[in-house]
């Protein structure tokens, strides 16, 4: 009777004393708590510096809520703010959420989808040019669209700041990308097509009955890190002259900080709700197809 030999340095599982095992996990353990408390550390510490800020008066010392009740009251007069800037860049912003995210998925899905099933080739090259502007800086995009935009606000459309969604497509095109593609790779796109086909489904009805239920994750992960990047941009609409969220905020820092830091901390906890509204949604819809 012969044994398989255990690789030389190892030592088997069979083999390993209790004490041993539990030694080693042990030291995960303390390991994986290190490094996660470092990450808090890194992460938290701003956050909280923020918060303390928007609490304690700089000059005096003094702790108080008066920044965020001017929040939350609409009324920044106390202090010298005029909010009305904030709730038109905020208001802009949402709405570029919407459009933007509108245009992204018109753009990559179907197109994604096509190249999929039809070329591998084509696929690579959809790649290629949505990850482009990872490589471009925003202000080289910017000198490139700035003369687009001066012809389409003078001739064709108007200044409205929301006409940045043509910009902003193009901004989110390789996160949107990504999510895309990972949904499209862990089903048969292929198999599911020439069932549907086989049994007299049309392609709009392949399209939207067979595959979209089964990209809605990827879809949902797609759109909402493009209202986390929208919500966050800054350098093309402060270059172009448009009014959003991020430009608002630094034009309102101008006369109260405070205030200013209190917007972005909500904002930063608004995309942290995406994130996690994300991963409940997914955990749902995973339990839903595990129960059918």
């Amino acid at each position: 009777m012969t044994h398989n030999a255990a690789p030389a340095g190892t030592v088997p599982d069979t083999v390993t004393p209790p004490q041993l095992r539990l030694e080693r996990i042990r030291r995960q353990r303390a390991i994986k708590t290190a490094v996660l408390a470092l990450t808090l550390l890194f992460l938290g510490i701003p956050l909280v510096s923020m918060l303390i800020f928007t609490l304690r008066h700089p000059l005096s010392g003094r702790w108080s809520l008066a920044p965020w009740k001017a929040i939350f009251t609409g009324d920044g007069s106390s202090l010298g703010a005029d909010l009305s800037t904030l709730w038109s860049g905020l208001g802009t912003s949402l709405a570029l959420c919407v459009v933007t995210v509108i245009i992204m998925l018109l753009l990559l899905v179907p197109v994604m989808v096509i190249a999929h099933i039809r070329s591998r080739r084509m696929e690579r090259v959809i790649e290629w040019i949505a990850t482009l502007p990872l490589t471009i800086p925003a202000i080289v995009l910017v000198v490139g669209l700035g003369p687009i935009y001066r012809w389409l606000s003078a001739d064709v459309l108007s200044t409205n700041p929301i006409w940045l969604c043509f910009a902003y497509a193009i901004l989110v095109m390789p996160y949107a990308f990504r999510a895309i593609a990972v949904g499209l790779n862990s089903i048969d796109v292929l198999t599911l097509c020439e069932a549907a086909r086989s049994l007299g489904a049309s392609w709009p009805r392949v399209f939207f009955r067979v595959l979209m239920p089964n990209l809605w994750q990827s879809i949902l992960s797609a759109s909402f890190i493009s209202i986390s990047v929208v919500l966050g941009e800054y350098t093309v609409a402060s270059l172009l002259g448009r009014m959003n969220l991020q430009v608002a905020l630094y034009q309102l820092g101008q006369s109260n900080s405070q205030i200013s830091t209190a917007m972005s901390l909500l904002a930063l906890l608004f995309g942290v709700l995406l994130l996690v509204s994300l991963d409940l949604i997914s955990g749902a819809m995973r339990r839903s197809k595990e129960d059918n």
